[in-house]
């Protein structure tokens, strides 16, 4: 029995959330969902968008599963996805993006994971205002050298284990020298204890360029937290959109698995929403737990239930009138 911390989310996250839940549960897994809040919900119901007895159960559990949270923009709470990395030093955020059968796209054969790293940069949150008219305001990027390391490994370890040939290590040397010079100095040392995995460095700007002229190119991408954000953002657009990514954050002892996509609350209990990037959350998620024969069933059951392309929702099929429930009924009968 696994015991995982369950949280819905916001918009539609309790929709698909739901639907995917229910797919877990029919391959036999036998997994103790324990149900916490997060997010816009969670604020005001407890005046906090991360209750005390969400993070406890998350530091019991050391695994959750989360549905889109709503961060406002500009004022408000910060996010909470960032702070539960931070809290939790999930650093490594792994978001796989490739080429369905059945997904309109530009591109055929894509087959790219970013892993970015999740807990330095930009995204700590050390900004300020520098003058009394809030005109003037900095920002700071930290880069450690400890950091850099581990994801590093971590990008090359995952390579290995998971039969890729290349990693490319995406940065911003030319101009920021002592950050991102960091970060590309400790990926050349790495790179040279793993000789059986082909390495290159590439300008973030041109890795944009490339991904878009030719993404077959690239195999996993590793990089800082802020172009990670873009980029894998980017990989989900060659692909088929945010419907479609799924989301892991790994930490040395304990892990969040997610849909990378938004709350969307414009079409919140519609019944039209796209469940497969949390359903595939599950899947990692479920070899994350060592349920490897579950996590490969759904798999191939999503493919074939997208592949077809008649029970899927209308994002993927204009034409189509399944809504997200009858989506997940029919990878049910998939399995």
């Amino acid at each position: 029995m696994h015991n995982v911390t369950l949280i819905k989310g916001d918009g539609i996250g309790p929709s698909i959330m739901e639907v995917a839940v229910k797919i877990i549960d029919a391959t036999g897994v036998k997994i103790n969902w324990e149900e916490a809040d997060a997010g816009m919900a969670a604020f005001d119901k407890h005046g906090t968008p991360i209750p005390d007895e969400t993070l406890a159960s998350i530091d019991k559990n050391r695994v959750a599963y989360k549905g889109p949270l709503t961060t406002p923009v500009g004022g408000g709470f910060r996010s909470i996805n960032v702070a539960l990395r931070q809290k939790y030093d999930l650093y490594a955020n792994v978001r796989p993006a490739k080429t369905w059968k059945g997904a309109q796209t530009r591109y055929e054969n894509v087959d790219i994971v970013v892993v970015r790293e999740n807990t330095e940069g930009l995204y700590l949150g050390l900004e300020h205002y520098l003058t009394r008219q809030k005109d003037v305001a900095e920002s700071l990027a930290v880069i450690t050298k400890e950091g850099s390391e581990r994801i590093m490994e971590y990008a090359f370890k995952y390579a290995k284990e998971n039969g890729r040939k290349k990693v490319t290590a995406c940065h911003k040397a030319n101009i920021l020298k002592y950050t991102s010079g960091l970060f590309l100095d400790t990926a050349r040392e790495v790179a040279e204890r793993y000789p059986e995995i082909e390495f290159e460095e590439m300008i973030v700007d041109a890795t944009c360029m490339h991904m878009v002229m030719n993404p077959q190119q690239f195999d996993v991408v590793v990089t800082t937290n802020m172009f990670g954000d873009i980029l894998s953002d980017l990989t989900a657009g060659l692909v088929g959109g945010l419907g479609l990514i799924p989301g892991a954050n790994i930490g040395a002892d304990a892990a969040l698995f997610e849909a990378v996509h938004g709350s969307a609350p414009d079409i919140a209990g519609k019944n039209i929403a796209n469940p497969t990037a949390v359903i595939m959350a599950g899947v990692m998620m479920l070899h994350h737990l060592g349920e490897t024969d579950a996590a490969n069933r759904i798999k191939a059951a999503v493919e074939k239930v997208v592949g077809e392309g008649k029970q899927v929702t209308p994002d993927l099929n204009p034409d189509s009138k399944t809504g997200t429930v009858e989506m997940g009924d029919a990878i049910i009968a998939a399995l």
